[in-house]
């Protein structure tokens, strides 16, 4: 009872940052807007569904166009405030789709972050550990520089990329069955390496492109769409889900292999599931933001010291606590006279508040 009335308060308290966050967000830009006219486009937003009907939707299979019946969901407006035009179409259109993303991108990195931490059980790891990260940039500038000779738009090669490097590690580090964790982790830096090596490579070979190459590797949200809050807000929920499911194991798997095998935990089979999940979440987000840095290792890191090791309550606190640093920083980093990729201020910001954290609170093992 104890532990579940920690998660509520705490994901309450969070929650309700990140609400104040998105507001506040939203009314920075060209246009100010009132932070009354904001939260009422918001609230005009909200809709419960009315009903369920039949639609026609036509699709074309090998040229022929097929039409075909397929269910569709009503849905009605929960508030009808009086609101401009205006304000509605810059909130709607132009910042709530950069705010949803950078929620949904620093929850997906803030979760698998803790989960590295505590798969590794080192405080310092996060998601590009086991070269996610790299393997994005290697899809992505691949992309930019040799547009004809990779035959994906950006974000897919740059997911298939983490997702390959990631799988890649995994496989370079297991023998007859196993995957030691410090082998995984030396494969890791060794792959990260090598493809840093080839991001170096392409972009030396980029020309015209060097510039967009090195924006998308700075981090960026500023060419954030509904399209890529749908595109990667599957991907993050599901994956939250399956991470929280076996945040018990997560906190015995602590204990070292051996007393967890004891404890009845399925090593092998958890190690693989917790670290695909975790890759997969990593790369959806790298995929459509670029490479931001410190959201997946300060985050975690400073629930950790908050609300302690227990992952049953770190993993929704880091969720909450990642999509508000980084809908916070995004905020800071479009605010100013010339916009600033996120990845600069993620940085700027949160390397001198992790020193503060490291040189006041008492840092434990994991």
């Amino acid at each position: 009872m104890r532990q579940r009335t920690r998660v509520v308060g705490w994901s309450a308290g969070l929650a309700a940052a990140l609400g104040v966050v998105v507001v506040a967000s939203a009314t920075v830009g060209p246009v100010a807007l009132d932070y009354l006219v904001v939260g009422k486009v918001l609230l005009n937003a909200l809709a419960v569904p009315a009903g369920v009907g039949l639609t026609h939707r036509t699709l074309r299979v090998a040229g022929v166009a097929l039409t075909t019946p397929a269910p569709s969901v009503a849905f009605a407006p929960v508030f009808d405030f009086t609101v401009p035009d205006t304000a509605e179409t810059i909130v709607m259109t132009l910042r709530l789709p950069r705010i949803a993303l950078g929620a949904v991108v620093g929850l997906a990195l803030s979760t698998a972050g803790v989960v590295m931490q505590g798969f590794f059980r080192n405080p310092m790891a996060d998601p590009s550990i086991i070269g996610v990260s790299s393997g994005a940039a290697v899809g992505a500038v691949a992309t930019i520089a040799l547009p004809f000779a990779v035959p994906f738009a950006l974000p897919t090669a740059a997911f298939l990329g983490a997702v390959a490097a990631a799988f890649g590690v995994y496989l370079l580090a297991t023998e007859d069955g196993r995957t030691p964790v410090a082998t995984l982790l030396l494969a890791g830096v060794a792959v990260q390496t090598f493809l840093g090596a080839v991001v170096s490579f392409l972009l030396l070979h980029s020309g015209e492109s060097l510039r967009r190459a090195v924006y998308w590797l700075m981090g960026h949200l500023h060419l954030a769409s509904w399209e890529d809050v749908r595109l990667v807000l599957p991907v993050a929920l599901v994956g939250f889900a399956v991470l929280l499911a076996y945040a018990r194991d997560l906190n015995v798997l602590l204990l070292g292999e051996e007393d967890a095998h004891a404890l009845g935990v399925e090593v092998e089979r958890t190690k693989r599931l917790l670290l695909g999940v975790a890759s997969v979440m990593t790369g959806a987000a790298v995929a459509v933001s670029g490479v931001i840095g410190f959201v997946g290792l300060v985050v975690p890191h400073v629930m950790r010291l908050l609300v302690g090791p227990d992952h049953r309550i770190l993993l929704p606190t880091s969720a909450l606590a990642g999509a508000t640093f980084l809908v916070a920083t995004d905020t800071v980093a479009r605010s100013g006279a010339a916009e600033l990729p996120v990845g600069i201020v993620t940085a700027f910001l949160g390397a001198p508040f992790f020193l503060y954290l490291l040189r006041t609170r008492e840092v434990h093992a994991l």
